[in-house]
């Protein structure tokens, strides 16, 4: 016989989810309950669960990273896909963070304050394009992040990245958009950053 499935099994398998709070989620929900994917996010009080990661994304990453870490300070570090808690209902997780060196407690740390954060980078995907150009820069903003990058594709067909750099204006507490950087990244914020986006066709 074939393994077929009766309803009552194929209801037994589904995964069992707890119903909202009225008010949403909070950060101590999202760091006790139970069986959540890795990565989930929570944003105004809903969880966000991450899309698998495409190539693109991957490649981008690791050019980010190896750059990031030529010229960082001792007292900086570079971390990837952890939790940065903005307020109660508000704890995305940037695909790359420069934080504090002070910061970090030891290996058992999940998550960062929003004031150990220097730099926020997304590096945007078709199902997060909403989130990574409005929401979270206004929450990062908001939050006093000083410095945040949208790293983009730079067309359909092209496996290069673009960077989008804004930096806090602490009148207004809204970044600013200081420019798009095509080729080669070089900023001066958080300290000052070289990375040649081309190098990503040979990575």
């Amino acid at each position: 016989m074939g393994g077929t499935m009766t309803a009552a099994k194929s209801v037994e398998h589904r995964q069992s989810w707890p119903v909202p709070p009225l008010d949403g989620y909070t950060v101590d929900d999202l760091f006790t309950l139970p069986d959540l994917p890795s990565h989930t996010e929570l944003i105004d009080g809903s969880l966000i669960i991450v899309s698998p990661q495409r190539y693109f994304h991957f490649l981008v990453m690791e050019l980010l990273m190896k750059g990031i870490r030529q010229a960082l300070p001792p007292e900086l570090k570079v971390v990837r896909e952890m939790a940065v808690v903005l307020d109660r209902q508000n704890v995305p997780e940037p695909d790359i963070s420069v934080v504090h060196a002070s910061s970090i407690s030891g290996p058992d740390l999940t998550r960062f304050e929003a004031e150990d954060v220097l730099l926020a980078v997304e590096v945007v995907s078709p199902e997060s394009e909403s989130r990574d150009r409005t929401t979270k820069p206004m929450k990062y903003a908001a939050a006093g992040i000083p410095n945040y990058w949208r790293v983009e594709r730079g067309g359909a067909d092209d496996i290069r990245p673009v960077v989008h750099v804004y930096e806090l204006d602490p009148m207004t507490h809204a970044y600013v958009h200081m420019g798009l950087q095509r080729e080669q990244l070089k900023v001066g914020k958080p300290y000052a950053i070289e990375i040649d986006l081309t190098a990503i066709d040979e990575l």
